[in-house]
């Protein structure tokens, strides 16, 4: 299940400014059980219990632009109409959709739907349940026209990814992680050299960010923990090609990546997981996905895996955008250069199995 790194006592000093109280004084009422919740990489993320209400309140990383709440509210409020559950965004007291204290922060509070999240897909069972819940979830957004603001920061760019890799290489020449990461930068690219271009296709909304905890279970054990109820994390909600989304889920839920500090990282592809999301995701859109479309998805683990090791190696340079271990890793350069090769051999995992793969997306998605 997800982590959670330390719990607040009623009674004890709220970990947030007296704004925040103030400015959510309608739902947080008398004393909170707080409790905070580490799984994300970016936001700083508190579990609260008001009473016999639950929330989830969060200081929004500033990587994001202000409008992202703009389109969660848009969206989720399509979704709940079709049926699917979802988180609420709730107001200020003077009605806005977030609190911005400049310097301390933008808050936002939500409420918490019950159920579980895993840091690891626990069984077929599981990434078939979770499968059908993405295609219900695409399935209720095919007519959804509203626009969507930009999210504040490239996404599933490749050539920007490329563009701020070469820059952090140049503004950080005397960094001593950069012959590492300059060698880094030469497998990512050789990688992308072998699977082409850019696909393109149409875009559709996708959620953008489908790692497993991403979804929550109905429960810890099963057969409830092979029930996937709800779609979490909404911020990068986005118009974009389906290879983006399914890329990115894979590479959460199909990963199997050693990459403990001081081993060579090495990693599997998990075709049955694969087969089983497909399968479940198939009777969730409940209609076949069009071959141009369905050609792209089999190479889709191998560039998304690619992209998030060259923003990883951007990191090991930069030190400012990813969390780290700090009890397992001596910086968050060395963190970020093993992510990054984890992520290289996850492509090249992906890369062994692409045939397998393709036969599994022809015979359930056509």
């Amino acid at each position: 299940m997800g982590e959670q790194e330390s719990r607040v006592g009623v009674g004890e000093a709220e970990p947030w400014p007296d704004e925040v109280r103030q400015a959510f004084a309608q739902q947080l009422v008398g004393p909170l059980e707080v409790e905070r919740l580490s799984s994300g990489l970016l936001h700083r993320t508190y579990a609260v219990r008001s009473g016999d209400r639950d929330f989830v309140l969060q200081r929004v990383s500033d990587v994001f632009a202000a409008e992202i709440h703009q389109n969660i509210e848009v969206v989720t409020r399509h979704l709940a109409r079709c049926g699917l559950a979802v988180p609420e965004l709730l107001p200020t007291r003077s009605g806005a959709r977030f609190l911005d204290l400049g310097e301390a922060g933008r808050w936002r509070l939500m409420t918490r739907l019950p159920g579980v999240s895993f840091d690891v897909v626990q069984s077929s069972a599981q990434a078939r349940s979770a499968g059908a819940l993405v295609g219900r979830f695409h399935a209720a957004l095919d007519d959804f026209a509203e626009p969507l603001a930009p999210m504040g920061l490239p996404f599933f760019d490749t050539p920007a990814y490329r563009a701020r890799f070469q820059d952090a290489l140049d503004r950080h020449a005397d960094h001593p992680a950069r012959p590492a990461v300059e060698a880094l930068g030469r497998e990512i690219e050789a990688g992308f050299e072998r699977l082409g271009p850019r696909p393109e296709v149409p875009s559709r909304v996708i959620h953008g960010d489908l790692k497993i905890s991403n979804l929550l279970f109905e429960g810890a054990l099963p057969p409830e923990s092979a029930h996937a109820t709800a779609l979490i994390d909404l911020d990068t909600l986005m118009r974009a090609p389906l290879y983006c989304e399914w890329g990115d889920a894979w590479r959460s839920w199909c990963a199997v990546v050693d990459d403990e500090p001081g081993r060579t990282a090495g990693a599997e592809f998990d075709l049955e997981i694969f087969g089983a999301s497909v399968e479940g995701y198939r009777e969730g859109l409940g209609r076949p996905v069009a071959e141009p479309e369905r050609m792209t998805l089999v190479l889709a683990t191998d560039r998304i895996a690619l992209e998030l090791a060259l923003r990883f190696a951007t990191d090991a340079l930069e030190e400012r955008y990813f969390a780290w271990d700090t009890s397992r890793y001596e910086s968050a350069s060395a963190h970020q250069q093993v992510r990054a090769r984890g992520q290289i051999a996850l492509a090249e995992a992906s890369w062994r199995c692409r045939a397998a793969r393709a036969s599994i997306l022809d015979r359930v998605l056509a």
